[in-house]
């Protein structure tokens, strides 16, 4: 833990250390006088906004969880909300700025806070919407009564990180509208008493910490947007005394971060994929709120939100695939539909549809869900219909300034997907949520993924497994003498940087061409440089990779390809390998450079772990790594193709 420490301080400005400073004396006045104390300002009055969703659809029947791929049923009123569900452990109740959530690698903080996130009280609310059964609301008030009396304001692990906060205010706000809460007030005496008596104090208090803890500094990345969205968002409901003062900070915020923490294209720069939905999420809920409260967002924050779309749009595949770059933990904003397939990326794509009238986000949507029909309305359905049908584009699309690639052949049937990364390594100092990555490609071939991403796993537990995933062994890009391209500081820190420059892109009829490189072992005097062409007619990618250095010591070259597991592997001799997909779907051949002695490797964990794949956060399985070894001196050069096959 002292080179957690040490390393997190190596990545602070003397600014932010002094920042830091005073949270800490903050925090410790904090436990002195409001640990367990609620603030005393609880008056409250309720902003009128426009909420046209109408009850008559299907009951949820589901009483669980999916926790991680974990199902635990929704909690009772005895629930321990301090408890890791995959570990057993606890975290204790106790002031929450002291708590060390990495002391114990076998506790998960965000284990416990995948369920305090209280999202499933959406579906509850959504049946009592349905129904009107005074059942569901019994079930709500008491899983919800539960929560608030065991966790006083400030104590426990819940109240650590303003995130968890904001996303409660969230799911809050949907459940208010769904119960139309404001108006069973006036009917119901027992609701009645638990809104003035429970809820709206730790409404209140959820939108106290969120203004007074905001992520700034090296850990202004996706946490901030989060805060100034669940306070914009909160605040546009719930008048309290302060609510003005919070929801002009918040909108602020929002104005300036989703111009901050985006290229100009609407690409996130954090680097990491699935990262998007989660935070492109906060800014569409926190812009449908201000137009349905008559406090709409600036015509250019409208037009960024189209950006991050049409990134969206380009980077999944015809199956609503993306590339998983980087960090991925299954995080969503707000949950309105169970399905364990439910892809919001596509859901995204029906709102951009929605807002911009746009044939081509509707073209890869998955049409109008329960997320649509909330923040729309019912009316969006016929709205949604008129939007001219329009097949999705087949080009390649390349962002060379952010360093993404995107190289695609749309045929009548099927698509050929690459997706090759030339990026920085993350967003800040930290870098928290990138991977060691640097010249990495996906392929994926009629939407499915051949060569693939091995995904994230874990973050602050099984820090082996956590090395694993991040490292960049464990991408399809090239390690030299076993280093990463970066120097992993913690669990979410990276020190040393890389860069990575563009040397050419270009497109001439149906040849495609992009070369970057890397600086990532500079302290050896390595450079890694790769090019890669797409011959659109041949359907073929040729992939050369040179190294250059500026002595003549010897070093080690690992060349890493990771195939989905779905895949079947056959070798042919001559360094030929073909992968066939068992779906029925056409696969790939690769031909690696005769230099290049190579060795299949599946579910090692010694010497080193290696060929693993992760489809979702805590879930792991075996897939085959294709590990290709070469020990060598000065300057070298190898090429390899991969060709599509029926």
């Amino acid at each position: 833990m002292i080179s957690w420490y040490l390393n997190r301080l190596k990545t602070m400005s003397p600014e932010e250390m002094i920042y830091r400073l005073f949270q800490m004396l903050t925090a410790k006045y904090e436990q002195l006088f409001h640990a367990g104390r609620s603030p005393s300002e609880q008056k409250v009055t309720y902003n009128k906004i426009r909420f046209s969703y109408k009850p008559g659809y299907s009951v949820i029947h589901a009483e669980t969880i999916n926790v991680f791929g974990k199902i635990i049923d929704y909690p009772a009123e005895e629930k321990d909300w301090h408890k890791d569900v995959f570990s057993g452990n606890h975290f204790p109740v106790t002031f929450s700025k002291a708590i060390n959530i990495r002391n114990n690698p076998a506790l998960s903080a965000k284990n416990v806070w995948e369920v305090n996130r209280l999202q499933f009280l959406i579906f509850i609310a959504l049946n009592y919407n349905h129904t009107g059964s005074e059942k569901y609301l019994r079930q709500f008030t008491s899983i919800l009564s539960s929560w608030i009396e065991s966790n006083p304001y400030l104590l426990g692990v819940n109240w650590y990180s303003n995130i968890e906060v904001n996303i409660r205010l969230i799911v809050w706000y949907f459940c208010w509208h769904l119960l139309d809460a404001e108006k069973l007030s006036n009917i119901n005496p027992a609701f009645k008493d638990f809104v003035g008596e429970k809820w709206i104090p730790s409404i209140y208090q959820h939108c106290r910490y969120s203004y007074r803890n905001p992520s700034r500094y090296s850990s202004s990345n996706n946490h901030l947007i989060s805060e100034y969205a669940g306070l914009f968002i909160a605040s546009s409901l719930w008048n309290f005394r302060e609510s003005e003062k919070w929801n002009r900070y918040a909108k602020l915020g929002l104005e300036k971060e989703i111009f901050r923490q985006h290229s100009i294209n609407g690409i996130n720069r954090e680097e990491a994929a699935e990262y998007i939905q989660f935070i492109t999420d906060f800014f569409l809920l926190a812009f449908v709120t201000g137009e349905n409260s008559g406090n709409p967002f600036s015509g250019k924050y409208r037009e960024q939100l189209r950006m991050i779309f049409t990134y969206i749009y380009n980077f999944t595949d015809m199956e609503g695939n993306f590339p998983q770059y980087g960090d991925e933990d299954d995080g969503k904003c707000v949950l309105f539909d169970q399905a364990g397939d439910f892809n919001n990326f596509k859901s995204l794509l029906t709102s951009g549809a929605i807002m911009f009238n746009d044939p081509v986000f509707k073209s890869k949507s998955n049409g109008i869900d329960t997320k649509n029909l909330i923040l729309f309305g019912d009316d969006v359905i016929s709205k949604f219909e008129k939007i001219q049908d329009q097949k999705s584009a087949g080009s390649s699309v390349f962002y060379t300034g952010e360093g993404h690639f995107l190289f695609r052949k749309k045929e009548e049937n099927g698509e050929i997907y690459m997706h090759f990364d030339a990026a920085p390594l993350g967003y800040l100092s930290i870098a928290a949520h990138g991977h060691a990555d640097a010249l990495s490609f996906i392929l994926h071939i009629d939407g499915q993924p051949v060569f693939t991403d091995p995904g994230t796993y874990t973050y602050h537990t099984e820090p082996g497994w956590r090395k694993y995933f991040i490292g960049t062994l464990a991408h399809n890009t090239i390690r030299i003498n076993k280093l990463n391209q970066a120097t992993i500081g913690g669990p979410t820190l990276w020190l040393n940087h890389y860069k990575t420059e563009i040397i050419k892109a270009e497109r001439t009829g149906s040849i495609e061409t992009v070369r970057a490189r890397h600086d990532g072992y500079k302290s050896l005097g390595i450079t890694h440089i790769r090019e890669i062409i797409f011959n659109r007619d041949k359907m073929q990618f040729n992939i050369t990779d040179e190294i250059i250095t500026d002595n003549d010591n010897s070093y080690l070259v690992e060349f890493a390809l990771h195939i989905h597991p779905l895949m079947e592997i056959s070798e042919k001799g001559n360094n030929t390998i073909f992968i066939g997909n068992t779906g029925g779907k056409r696969g790939a051949m690769i031909i690696l450079d005769n230099k290049l002695p190579y060795e299949l490797v599946r579910g090692r964990t010694e010497p080193e772990i290696s060929g693993w794949y992760s489809k979702s956060f805590m879930q792991k399985e075996p897939s085959t790594m294709i590990l290709c070894s070469l020990e060598t001196a000065g300057a070298t050069k190898f090429g390899s193709m991969i060709g599509i096959t029926p």
